[in-house]
């Protein structure tokens, strides 16, 4: 028989299967690490289920905010390091979006990769960018030396700009020059970062 707690339990089973299942799938989708540098630190489970829970609260206080506009921003955590990135309107929002990601519980720190926008673009602009967008994506998937899993693609008026965390340097320089070759890219924001 359904209760009125138990259908409200639902909803909490299901959030929390959710997270773990991304975690279990994070985990799996690791590339082996070809380079001849230091590997970076191994994290457990637990950290991953934690950074799950930590990004899953940061895009919930953003999208609670109405100034923020949460859909602009990719939000990515690795051991309890939020890296916001995308591209805002302006300085009140990109300060908003900081402050409210260093409220989440659990949140070590915040690195910020946000940016402006300038002036607005066309509907042409935003489906060349998403074209863009596409064709990076696609790239590093296409190579096998990049966790392209890991990187975020964001694009704006041509200019791509690359977020997440990956292994080493390498693959940071190897990501930047696979998205100034693609076609359309006018620029790169590199705003990758090497594994704690």
């Amino acid at each position: 028989m359904n209760t009125p707690l138990t259908l409200l339990a639902r909803p909490a089973r299901l959030l929390m299967g959710t997270a773990l299942a991304a975690a279990l799938l994070a985990g799996c989708n690791k590339a082996p690490d070809t380079s001849t540098s230091t590997p970076p630190p191994s994290t457990t489970m637990g950290t991953q289920v934690d950074d799950t829970v930590i990004t899953a609260g940061v895009k919930a206080a953003l999208l609670g905010d109405e100034a923020v506009k949460s859909f602009d921003l990719q939000v990515e955590t690795r051991q309890g390091t939020v890296l916001l990135s995308g591209f805002v309107d302006s300085q009140a929002q990109i300060d908003q979006a900081v402050a409210l990601a260093s409220g989440v519980a659990g949140v070590a720190r915040v690195e910020n990769g946000v940016t402006l926008k300038g002036t607005p673009g066309t509907m042409g602009t935003a489906i060349d960018d998403a074209s863009v967008t596409g064709r990076v994506k696609s790239a590093l998937l296409a190579d096998p030396d990049i966790k392209s899993m890991a990187i975020s693609v964001l694009t704006l008026k041509g200019e791509v700009q690359l977020t997440g965390f990956v292994n080493n340097q390498g693959q940071i320089d190897l990501a930047a020059k696979i998205a100034r070759a693609t076609e359309g890219a006018t620029g790169v924001k590199n705003e990758l970062k090497i594994k704690l």
